[in-house]
C-alpha cells in the first residue's frame, strides 16, 4: 500500500473515480516549493507542477492506495510525460506524509498561467472525463508506449462526443430525443485507433411502443473538418488526391481518389481552426476566410463519423499544383488546382466518386454566383 497525491485536473472526483475504477475517499494536502501550472498544447489541456520557493501545490491525498491504483494512474497520464516519483506532503492537520506523486518535467519558461480548477472543470471537466472512459477501456489491452501513441486520436474521439452534443434543428423530423432510447448493455468489441462498440439497445416506434432488444455494432469514429478551397475571382478549386485504404480493399481498380482537403478534430480544438490548419498542412494554401456549408453524418447506419465541411476563400494558381502532406504522417498528397466546371465534369464522369467532395460542390453550384459577385 501507498499514499498517492493527485493535482490539477485529477481532484475532479468524476475524472479521478473513472481512472481508479472505484470510489475515492481523499483530503487535502499540500506540496511544498511547488505550484501547479495550466499545460496547453496538442490535446486537452492539462496540469504540471513546477518549482516555485514558498508555494504550495493543492491536491488531494488518498491514504493507502494499492498498487492497482498506481498502476492504472500512470497507465492513464501514459503520453504526458509523468514519472511516478516520492515526494513529502504537509495534510490540514500538519502531518508529514511521504506520497507517491506523478510528476513530469516543466520548466518554469515553458508553463502557462496557474491551474485554475473551477475555470477548467467547467470548460474541460465534461470532456476530460470521456477521454478517460476512451483510454481506460484500452487497460489491460494496450501496453504503456502503445497507449501514449493512442492517446491524441483517444482524447479527438471523445471530444467529438461535446462537440456531438450541439445538436441540429428538428423541424420536418422527429422532436423526440435521447430519452427515447434505452440502451441494454455492451458486449465485447474491438478497442484501438478505431473503436467497434457492440451493444443491445431498444427504442420507441413512431407509434409509441418499444422495440425489443436489438443486437447492434457501430464504429465510433472522429469528427472531420473538410474544407473546399475555392479562389471566387478566378472561379478555380483545389481538390486533393492520395491512397485511400476503403478502395484499395474494396478492390477498386484505381484506389488514388480526388478529395476535400480534410482532417481529424483534435481534442479541445473547434473544426474552423483544424479547416485552416488542414489546408496548410495538406495543401500549402493559406485561406483568409471561411464560410460554412453542411454538417452532416457520413454514414449514420452504422458510424458515428461526422463532417464539418466549408469553403475556403484564398488565391488559387497553378503554382499551388504539387505534393505535400507531413512526413511524420506518413502523407503523400497531390494537389490539383482546377476549373470549377471541370470540376462539375468529373462529378459527371464518376471520376469524383467521393460523397462529400460531390456534395461540397453541389453547394458551391448553388451558392457561386453570389459568392462571384462579392467577391
Amino acid at each position: 500500500m501507498t499514499n498517492l497525491f493527485v493535482f490539477g485536473t485529477l481532484c475532479h472526483r468524476p475524472l479521478l473515480e473513472r481512472v481508479l475504477d472505484r470510489p475515492v475517499e481523499a483530503e487535502t494536502a499540500r506540496l511544498p516549493d511547488l505550484a501547479v501550472y495550466l499545460v496547453q498544447g496538442k490535446g486537452l489541456p492539462n496540469a504540471a507542477l513546477c518549482q516555485s520557493a514558498g508555494a504550495a501545490a493543492e491536491g488531494w491525498l488518498i491514504r493507502d492506495a494499492g498498487t492497482a491504483d498506481v498502476e492504472r494512474l500512470a497507465f492513464y497520464l501514459s503520453g504526458l510525460g509523468s514519472e511516478m516519483q516520492q515526494a513529502e506532503v504537509l495534510t490540514a492537520s500538519h502531518e508529514r506524509l511521504t506520497v507517491t506523486v506523478p510528476l513530469r518535467a516543466c520548466p518554469p519558461d515553458a508553463c502557462g498561467p496557474l491551474f485554475s480548477f473551477e475555470e477548467w472543470r467547467a470548460e474541460w471537466g465534461d470532456a476530460a472525463c470521456d477521454a478517460a472512459r476512451e483510454i481506460m477501456a484500452q487497460h489491460g489491452q494496450a501496453e504503456l508506449d502503445e497507449i501514449g501513441r493512442l492517446r491524441p486520436y483517444l482524447e479527438a474521439r471523445a471530444w467529438a462526443l461535446q462537440l456531438g452534443r450541439h445538436g441540429a434543428p428538428a423541424e420536418l423530423r422527429s422532436k423526440r430525443g435521447r430519452e427515447a432510447v434505452e440502451f441494454l448493455g455492451d458486449r465485447p468489441g474491438w478497442e484501438g485507433f478505431f473503436r467497434m462498440r457492440a451493444f443491445t439497445m431498444r427504442h420507441r416506434r413512431f407509434d409509441g411502443s418499444w422495440t425489443e432488444p436489438l443486437r447492434r455494432e457501430a464504429f465510433m469514429a472522429y469528427d472531420g473538418a473538410l474544407v473546399l478551397p475555392y479562389d471566387p475571382e478566378t472561379d478555380r478549386v483545389l481538390l486533393v488526391e492520395q491512397l485511400r485504404f476503403g478502395p484499395t480493399l474494396r478492390g477498386d481498380p484505381h484506389p488514388w481518389v480526388l478529395e476535400p482537403v480534410a482532417g481529424l478534430v483534435d481534442a479541445g480544438e473547434s473544426p474552423e481552426v483544424c479547416a485552416l490548419r488542414e489546408a496548410e498542412e495538406e495543401a500549402g494554401v493559406s485561406l483568409r476566410d471561411l464560410r460554412p456549408m453542411m454538417r452532416i453524418y457520413a454514414s449514420p447506419g452504422y458510424s458515428t463519423e461526422y463532417f464539418h465541411c466549408f469553403l475556403g476563400f484564398c488565391s488559387l494558381s497553378e503554382r499551388d499544383n504539387g505534393v505535400g502532406g507531413l512526413e511524420e504522417e506518413n502523407e503523400d498528397i497531390r494537389s490539383h488546382v482546377i476549373s470549377f466546371d471541370r470540376a462539375m465534369e468529373l462529378v459527371d464522369s464518376g471520376e469524383i466518386n467521393v460523397g462529400p467532395l460531390a456534395m461540397m460542390l453541389y453547394w458551391l453550384a448553388r451558392h457561386r454566383e453570389e459568392l462571384r459577385r462579392g467577391a
